[in-house]
């Protein structure tokens, strides 16, 4: 809102010095799928340009090493060694490691289930993410409802229509802790975003009644007033 007419906006969730998005905004375990696109949808209908990270198109997630020396990043090793002598429980710090941890976001590319991810024949820098075997860009690509093809359609979307990229951003329901919407005007259109943030149904009466065409969403049925365990939706009034 800030930047309107003034600047424009880098969107991103995470990079190389942030943990996955999916891990820390969202649900990785249940709903990784629902929610790596609801937390996609949330960033690529707003103004600006949006940044896809490495591994976030096919919803990679944070890494859970099992000791701290299977760890690189030297910001993080500090932290462990400071806490470790101020008298902080190991478990602790693991599992602030886990959550925000630099090297979540350092692992190798997951293209395959062979070894290594399918990312060197050789020794990587640090050890993939054992979850390669399920989350990786073979398994994305033979999924026509993978995290990989929705990105498709929203970078898709972003070329079709001038209001994702000119709209005027204003906020909606700013009181609510669970959903975070929006919406983006332009002439006579208007474009409204919801994105529930929580792993439960919630009230949404932001779509009913009214008649639009929905440009995307990560749920194949919707229920009348809710928004279901990281649903999203996009709809575009004329």
């Amino acid at each position: 809102v800030e930047l309107y007419e003034e600047g424009w906006n880098s969107l991103f969730g995470n990079n190389h010095d942030l943990p996955r998005m999916v891990s820390r905004w969202g649900n990785d375990k249940k709903f990784r799928v629902e929610s790596a696109k609801m937390l996609a949808t949330m960033l690529h209908m707003q103004k600006g340009t949006p940044y896809i990270y490495q591994g976030e198109e096919i919803g990679m997630t944070n890494v859970v090493f099992d000791s701290i020396d299977e760890y690189n990043d030297i910001e993080l090793l500090n932290m462990y060694k400071e806490r470790i002598s101020e008298g902080y429980k190991e478990e602790d710090i693991m599992k602030s490691i886990y959550a925000k941890g630099r090297d979540n976001a350092r692992t190798p590319m997951q293209w395959d289930a062979s070894g290594n991810a399918g990312f060197t024949t050789g020794t990587p820098w640090i050890s993939v993410n054992k979850n390669y075997t399920q989350i990786n860009a073979k398994a994305a690509l033979e999924d026509k409802d993978s995290v990989f093809y929705y990105y498709q359609k929203l970078i898709r979307l972003r070329h079709e229509n001038e209001i994702i990229v000119e709209g005027v951003f204003h906020g909606l329901l700013e009181d609510n802790d669970d959903i975070y919407a929006y919406e983006r005007t332009l002439g006579d259109e208007k474009l409204v975003v919801a994105c529930n943030f929580t792993n439960k149904e919630v009230p949404c009466d932001l779509f009913e009644g009214k008649e639009g065409e929905e440009l995307i969403t990560n749920y194949k049925n919707h229920v009348a007033g809710v928004l279901q365990p990281y649903e999203t939706r996009v709809i575009l009034y004329k």
